[in-house]
């Protein structure tokens, strides 16, 4: 049985782009965004992978980059789930503003501590360790099940709720998870033990 699970963090954004914060608000791909998702789903299908089910949040940029990526797979029709519990870590007062920007507003150091510290959340927005919070029950109840059950599945989210999961199955601490990065459209493919413990890990880089 292959317990197969692949995380994918949506292409570039328009807001990635600019250097803006976003987290819950919702921009669209940029033209590099939409090559990146596209090669994504060729990667995979140089693999020989396909899916059972996918899972995506409710922005568009998570699923624009999830559709892409099963065109290419031939799987444009899969059973896909939309749930906020994978949307981006919501940056509060901080979406929307130019992180350069947020710098001269709140100083150098502030703003370092809100985007990598663990659990200190921005004004009006999520730490780390809120969105692992609203993202690992939903991935333990409705995800993992599935992929013990012998289901392939695909996941694609975004940079810090997919954090959450890598932190969790790679078994890392607060502080290595903060150092972790998540590149735009590049497929974390993981097999899993029947125990949900990983038998292997493979980045499928361009």
């Amino acid at each position: 049985m292959e317990r197969l699970l692949v995380l994918v963090r949506h292409g570039q954004s328009e807001w990635n782009l600019k250097n803006l914060f976003t987290g819950w608000a919702d921009p669209g791909l940029t033209d590099k965004g939409v090559a990146e998702a596209t090669a994504a789903g060729k990667r995979l299908k140089a693999r020989g992978m396909s899916f059972d089910i996918a899972f995506t949040s409710v922005l568009v940029r998570a699923q624009h980059t999830l559709t892409l990526m099963l065109k290419e797979l031939g799987q444009q029709h899969l059973e896909t789930i939309r749930d906020q519990a994978l949307n981006e870590r919501n940056y509060g007062d901080l979406v929307g503003l130019n992180k350069d920007d947020a710098r001269k507003k709140w100083g150098d150091e502030q703003v370092h501590i809100w985007r990598r510290s663990y659990d200190t959340p921005p004004p009006g927005g999520e730490s780390l360790k809120d969105t692992a919070e609203r993202v690992l029950p939903y991935f333990k109840s409705a995800i993992l099940p599935r992929v013990l059950d012998g289901e392939q599945v695909i996941i694609a989210a975004h940079g810090n709720s997919l954090r959450a999961l890598v932190m969790v199955l790679d078994r890392l601490t607060p502080d290595e998870i903060l150092k972790t990065e998540i590149a735009t459209g590049v497929p974390i493919v993981y097999r899993l033990n029947e125990d949900g413990s990983v038998a292997s890990k493979e980045i499928l880089e361009g």
